[in-house]
Formats: C-alpha cells, structure tokens, sequence
C-alpha cells in the first residue's frame, strides 16, 4: 500500500475511457517465478497481478501514473499495491495494450496477507461511537500511515482545515421554545428528489484505501438513509460499479475533473448519465493540486529503480494528490460551461466557488447549482471556510435575484448536525459530508457510514427540535448569531475529539 497509489492516476485517466469490454484468450500456460523475473526491463516488462502475468511493455510508456511505478514491479507481483485502486478485473475491461501471457505456477503464489491493521477486538463496538469526531479515532488504527497521510491531511500549514470546522464554533444559535415540536420532518429535495434529510456524501477519491468494498460503502450508505451520493472522478470503483449496488430509486450524481482530452471528459460525462446520474458537479477549484505535505513526507510514490525515466525525477515524493492531478485541465475556464450544458441533460452544479463574484457568473453562465468549497482544506491555504464565505454568496444571489432559482450547497469541516443546522439557516440547501463518511467505512464498511449518517441525523433533529422548527424551510438566518463569523481572532472552543485527531505532520 504505502507505495502504490502512483497507479491511482492510470485508474483516473481508464475511468474516463470508453467502457468496452475487451475479450480475452484465457491462456493455461504455467510461468515460475524465476522465469517472470526475467522479463524486468522497460523493453520487457511482466507483472504479476492475482496469479496472472501480464506484459505491460506496451501500456507502460503510456500509464499516466507514470512508467515507473510499473517498472518498479517489473518481473515481480504487483497485487498488494494493484488491489488499493482498482478492481481485480480492470486489465479485462479497459486495457488493450497490457496482454496476458500466462498464469504464475501456484507454488510460487505469495502467502496470504494478514489481516486489518487494528486487530480484531480493539476496535469499539460500533454502538460505542456517538460522534463523528470519534470514527476519526478509529480509523488511524485502521489506515496505513500513507493512507491516513493522503485522506487527512491538508495544504501548506493546515489553517484552513482546521479553520473549516473552527468556524462553526463561531456561530450561534438562538433556541425557541413553547412551539409544538412533536412530529418533525427532516425530509428538502435537492434539483427536485426528495431526500430524508439535507446532506450528501462528498465525492470522496480511493475509496479502497479505507475498505476493501470502496465507495459501494458510501452508496449502501446513502440508500439506507434516501440520501444522495456523487460518484467522484477519482473513485477507486467506476461509476457502473458504484451505481450498479444502488437500491431501486436511489439518486447518485456525479463528479466531474475536467481532463485535458475533452474527449475522454465527454466520455465519462455521457457513461454517468446512462448510468442515471442526474446531476453533475464539475470541480473547478484544483488547476493545480495544493501542497499537502503531510501527504508528500509519506511518499506514496516508491523511490525510482535505476530504470526511471530521467523526467519524472522531480515528482518523486510529491505525494498521492500531484500524481492524481496531472491530467486535469489547466485552462479551464467560464466559456466551457455552455459546452458541458451541450453535452449533457444533467444539471450543472460548479464546485469550488469561495466568492460571491463566482457565484454570480456562475448563475449568469447557466449553472443549476454551487458548492461553496474550499477543497477541504486540501488547496490554498488561509482560504476562507465555506460557512463564512456562504453569507456573502447569498447576498450576491438575493441581489441579482437568483437566490431562490440556482441551489447553493457547502462542504467542508461539517462533524455535528448543528454544523447543518447552521449551514440551512444561512442559505445553503444541503450539505456535503466527506471525511467522517470515509473513516466511518475505514473502520467499519458500510455499517459505519450508516451509523455517522445516522449520527448526524439525530443530531440534526435536535438541533430543529430545540430551535423550534419543525421543517427544514423554516430554518432560516434569525435562529443564528453570526456576529463572530468574520472574527478570526476570536478564539472558537475545539471539542476534544478534533484535537486529539490533528497531527500536524508526520514525523521525519
């Protein structure tokens, strides 16, 4: 695991191909191991994959992950790091050029790996865990340090990712009481599906790295609770095999890296909608990926063997996200969006915005829905969060009358339902829900996205219940107390959980 995820960036640029089955000879002939180790060069280069060995010669050149993180394992088995990113029938379905050559002799076939990182009993009973701080625990036990590294970790000084849920801390809310408060429904509708209650799960990457199933976790999940899931561009699963697991009538949008090669862009955009997603969220925010570090000090990537292309000397332990980014495009700009609404009958929702000015010529270039985001923390450093920003966005919409026809949603630093609370109150329709859903599967698979979801949602009919709304369209900006949101200085209370779950850097 700790150094494969440079093929991570080959399953991003395959997931935007074509989706054709590609017919294969099965052959019986029987290799020894000694005889695949041969074949270790870029002129001949076999790898080994579940006891089959493939000639990869041709595609290495062309692996947009690079050539050396297969050159790495040429005339070895490449399993352990092939099964953190991809399913086991990959090469039948998507790649033409990496041919079967045979099947490795089973005596040679590597032992068993052992079991979860966390052994079995050490982790909580499920039951146990009553907030999504706490999953976070759980899952470093789980995570290998580079996995852990890559999906907690931040840009630059890590400001803004502490600063995304710090500010909810500065605002708020202003209970009622002596109002009827019996029944309540949690239940908005998000571009018209109804939903039972205002959260999404966030287009998360490498869902593997977490659980074994991937982001069919975050989709079991989501139809357990009728919320709906954005299929991610990055999926460690493609999006016919996340949608393929969804129940009758569950909603799934998708998630949208423009890449450089329009063409394998329109691809993916034309696969999701067959596969009935009905919205698409185009990421506009990461032209070029942030410097995590925490991520780059645990170097994914292997340390190049001597058969390195000179080129990509200067990637090396630039960390999982700068060899997932290459191929998004650069120049993408606001005169794309009539193209996207030309290729698609999905709505447009553009994700990233962290400005009023945005939001507007997101409006005036026709797109149905923002994300008010700032990646997580993952981009630039010292951004604002998305809470502080939403105000500002709202005004702008109310002002040019477009606050009530294009649906605004926020992501980022949202652990508590209060945290959703005070997002609706301020304008947002719902929210997105990333981390907590990801260590809830690290340590738990689907159970344990059930359970932060159902955290969240109990949390979330307090909070109505103890402001005295019984609907989500009676949460509005007077049950809030936003004098403080601006204030950056003013210190916000951390809850213990979340400074016990930062670690600033990893340890050289």
């Amino acid at each position: 695991l700790a150094c494969g995820l440079a093929s991570s960036k080959a399953h991003a640029d395959i997931h935007q191909t074509d989706y054709a089955s590609v017919q294969r000879t099965t052959m019986s002939k029987i290799l020894s191991l000694e005889e695949v180790a041969k074949h270790n060069t870029k002129k001949d280069c076999w790898v080994i994959v579940h006891g089959k060995v493939y000639d990869l010669t041709k595609f290495a050149p062309e692996h947009p992950g690079g050539s050396h993180i297969i050159y790495t394992f040429a005339g070895k088995d490449g399993s352990r790091i092939f099964d953190t990113i991809h399913t086991p029938d990959i090469f039948d379905k998507y790649t033409e050029d990496a041919p079967l050559v045979g099947e490795l002799d089973p005596k040679d076939m590597p032992a068993k790996e052992e079991g979860p990182a966390v052994p079995k009993g050490e982790k909580p009973p499920l039951e146990y865990l009553l907030n999504a701080f706490e999953f976070e625990q759980v899952a470093k036990g789980c995570l290998s340090p580079p996995a852990y590294a890559y999906i907690s970790s931040g840009s630059d000084d890590e400001v803004t990712l502490r600063e995304n849920h710090s500010a909810f801390g500065r605002i708020w809310l202003k209970p009622r009481v002596m109002v009827n408060v019996r029944d309540i429904n949690m239940s908005t509708t998000i571009f018209g599906n109804k939903v039972d209650f205002p959260v999404m799960i966030a287009p998360t990457a490498l869902a593997k790295l977490a659980h074994p199933d991937g982001e069919k976790c975050y989709c079991r999940g989501a139809g357990a609770h009728n919320i709906i899931q954005i299929v991610p561009t990055l999926g460690s699963l493609t999006v016919e095999e996340i949608t393929a697991v969804r129940r009758p009538n569950q909603v799934h949008f998708m998630q949208l890296y423009v890449n450089t090669d329009r063409k394998k862009t329109e691809s993916l955009v034309k696969r999701a909608e067959s596969c009935g997603c009905k919205a698409l969220f185009i990421t506009v925010d990461a032209p070029q990926m942030g410097r995590r570090e925490k991520d780059m000090r645990m170097k994914y990537v292997p340390q190049a063997t001597n058969q390195e292309d000179d080129e990509q000397e200067g990637n090396r332990g630039g960390g999982t996200a700068n060899y997932l980014s290459s191929f998004i495009d650069p120049a993408l700009a606001w005169a794309d969006i009539d193209g996207f609404k030309k290729m698609t009958n999905m709505d447009i929702v553009i994700k990233g915005i962290q400005c009023a000015e945005d939001a507007v010529l997101a409006y005036k270039h026709g797109a149905k829905g923002i994300v008010v985001s700032n990646h997580g923390g993952r981009q630039l450093d010292y951004s604002r969060s998305a809470i502080e920003t939403l105000p500002e966005v709202m005004d702008a919409l109310k002002k040019i009358g477009a606050d009530k026809k294009m649906e605004v949603y926020i992501d980022g630093g949202i652990r508590r339902g209060t945290d959703i609370f005070k997002a609706i109150a301020l304008g947002a329709k719902a929210v997105l829900v990333g981390r907590p859903v990801i260590y809830g599967a690290a340590g738990y698979g689907t159970k344990g996205v059930e359970r932060v979801l159902q955290l969240l949602k109990d949390e979330f009919r307090t909070a109505m219940m103890l402001c005295g709304t019984t609907r989500v369209d009676e949460i509005d900006s007077t049950m809030v107390s936003t004098k403080s949101l601006h204030h950056h200085y003013v210190a916000s209370p951390l809850p213990d959980m979340q400074d016990y779950g930062y670690e600033p850097f990893a340890k050289l």
